[in-house]
């Protein structure tokens, strides 16, 4: 085991800045409907400041204890039956906005679809470790792993939530395959999920809809397409540098969710295209510190540990961005660090401290990350190398 070092500075800067300056742009784009509905234009922003807080205290405590202590039969799967459970126990709830997604309590709700991806994560590590050597066994590694992902990814899609399901799938593909699974096995995996996707994209008529709302928003730009629209003119009217912070004009009531799912509009809109690529620069940024830090990882658990978290925060943040610039349909997923909201930011927190604690214990040397059907190669030989020899065999 490595010594234990300074977490990594990079990434810790750019997670408490991405979170810093969520907090300053969800003020800017909730003040006037925190305003309209509460009688105060701090609402929001004073809810917001109280998760970062928690999330960063949340995220500190994860950052001191040995990552490798997650190595337990116990969390591992105590996990999986307490993501289970929330999952399921969120229909025992109200709807918001036609989903069943949070577990509501007096003061404040959790969604058990975000914790889901960090528990997701901590088992593939988990187990895919348990079977180094037989990664491209089917049935003993394969299989398993895309079951949990399965059960996770269903259970969310009944919510709804295709998106946070999507997630899913994309932080499987990534950890086993980085962990040496046969592009075979993937592609009879892929072919059933896409034709299950796209049933649940043409049989569902809400769904549907908005898939051809995507292709033109223009044509009902009163209706269906009037988010999307919105988000448009609000990027458009931002031009090179921006409104100029708080001037933005959408948030007025015109954009849904502004503080939400859609604050990257209010950034591009007020900051204008500079404000819009720091952000994704900085996102970048955490893309590149998060999978130094997987490369440098003492072992392969704290490697495909690392991997999943960073997938798993970096594309939602891509996928967000996608949809507010209107390359992807619809889909109600928040931006990480910066969206309103304590169900999201606080787990993605967390698990950020994962990542810094597994930083903390760099090795020194890059990991060796073979091409899986070289990896699968190499164990064949070593397997041969094992045998004895032909005329040994009495």
């Amino acid at each position: 085991m490595a010594r234990k070092l300074a977490p990594d500075k990079w990434l810790f800067a750019a997670t408490t800045g991405l979170a810093l300056f969520g907090v300053v742009m969800v003020y800017s784009a909730s003040a006037v409907m925190a305003q309209k509905e509460n009688g105060n234009q701090f609402y929001y922003v004073i809810k917001q400041g109280a998760w970062v807080a928690i999330g960063f205290f949340v995220m500190l405590l994860a950052m001191q204890f040995n990552y490798q202590q997650l190595k337990s039969r116990r969390i591992v799967y105590g996990l999986l039956i307490l993501c289970t459970l929330g999952l399921l126990g969120v229909f025992a709830f109200s709807s918001t906005n036609g989903a069943h997604r949070w577990l509501k309590f007096p003061g404040f709700s959790l969604q058990p679809s975000e914790i889901s991806k960090v528990s997701l994560a901590i088992f593939l590590a988990y187990f895919l470790e348990k079977r180094a050597g037989e990664e491209g066994d089917f049935w003993r590694t394969f299989i398993p792993c895309g079951a949990v992902t399965g059960w996770f990814a269903a259970l969310v899609v009944i919510e709804p939530d295709f998106g946070t399901a999507m997630m899913l799938a994309l932080i499987f593909t990534v950890v086993i395959y980085t962990a040496g699974a046969r592009v075979l096995h993937l592609a009879m995996a892929a072919a059933p999920a896409l034709v299950v996707a796209a049933g649940l994209l043409i049989f569902v008529p809400w769904r549907l809809k908005r898939l051809i709302t995507f292709l033109d928003p223009w044509a009902d730009q009163q209706g269906a397409g009037f988010q999307v629209v919105q988000s448009l003119i609000a990027i458009g009217s931002g031009g090179t540098n921006g409104l100029g912070f708080a001037q933005g004009k959408q948030k007025m009531l015109f954009l849904p969710f502004a503080h939400s799912d859609f604050i990257f509009a209010v950034v591009g809109e007020e900051l204008g295209l500079v404000g819009a690529v720091a952000v994704i620069l900085v996102f970048a940024l955490f893309l590149w510190r998060g999978v130094r830090t997987a490369l440098l990882a003492p072992d392969r658990f704290g490697m495909l540990l690392s991997l999943g978290i960073v997938t798993g925060i970096v594309a939602q943040a891509l996928f967000n961005i996608s949809v507010v610039l209107s390359l992807v349909p619809t889909k109600g997923i928040p931006l990480p660090f910066i969206s309103y909201g304590g169900s999201s930011l606080v787990p993605t927190l967390a698990a950020v401290g994962i990542l810094l604690n597994v930083s903390q214990h760099a090795s020194g040397n890059i990991a060796d990350f073979r091409l899986p059907i070289a990896n699968l190669q190499k164990k064949y030989e070593e397997r041969l190398d094992r045998q004895p020899a032909i005329g040994n065999w009495q």
